[in-house]
This record gives C-alpha cells, sequence and structure tokens, in this order.
C-alpha cells in the first residue's frame, strides 16, 4: 500500500455540460477531498474549482486524469512536499 500524498488539484471548466461528470467523479473519490471550493467566473463563462487532496499518489492522478480528459475541462495536481 502506497503512502498517502497531500495534493492541491486545479480544475477549469469551460464547458459546463461536464459538470455531471466531474461532479460524480469528486463524489467517487470523496473520501479522500479534505475541501472542495467552487467559484463561477460569469464575465468569462469559466467555473474554477479547487480540491485539497489526502491520497495515494495513485488515487490524485487517476482523479486528475479522469477529469481533465473531459472535453472543455484541464485539471492539474500539485503536490505538497511533506
Amino acid at each position: 500500500m502506497s503512502e498517502n500524498r497531500i495534493a492541491a488539484v486545479s480544475i477549469i471548466v469551460s464547458d459546463r455540460s461536464a459538470s455531471e461528470k466531474i461532479n460524480a467523479a469528486l463524489s467517487a473519490y470523496g473520501e479522500y477531498i479534505l475541501g472542495r471550493m467552487g467559484i463561477p467566473y460569469r464575465e468569462k463563462n469559466i467555473s474554477i474549482i479547487s480540491l485539497v487532496i489526502d491520497a495515494p499518489q495513485t488515487k490524485i492522478s487517476e482523479l486528475s486524469g479522469k477529469i481533465g480528459r473531459l472535453s472543455g475541462v484541464t485539471a492539474k495536481a500539485a503536490y505538497a512536499k511533506v
């Protein structure tokens, strides 16, 4: 079993039709999510979601990859050095 890592995942959504799939993925990995903040930026027609995750690196990569492969969505993870 791999050691947990702390990561911040940034998600930028430019196609709101992906929202249901994003929420499904976040629910599936909910046990690892410590915090979530969503900001709709209506003037630019995008939404920004920030996550703080405590999980094995493989799970963080799975989640950010699954979300980042959705059309109209970008996701990147930054890992803490702890």
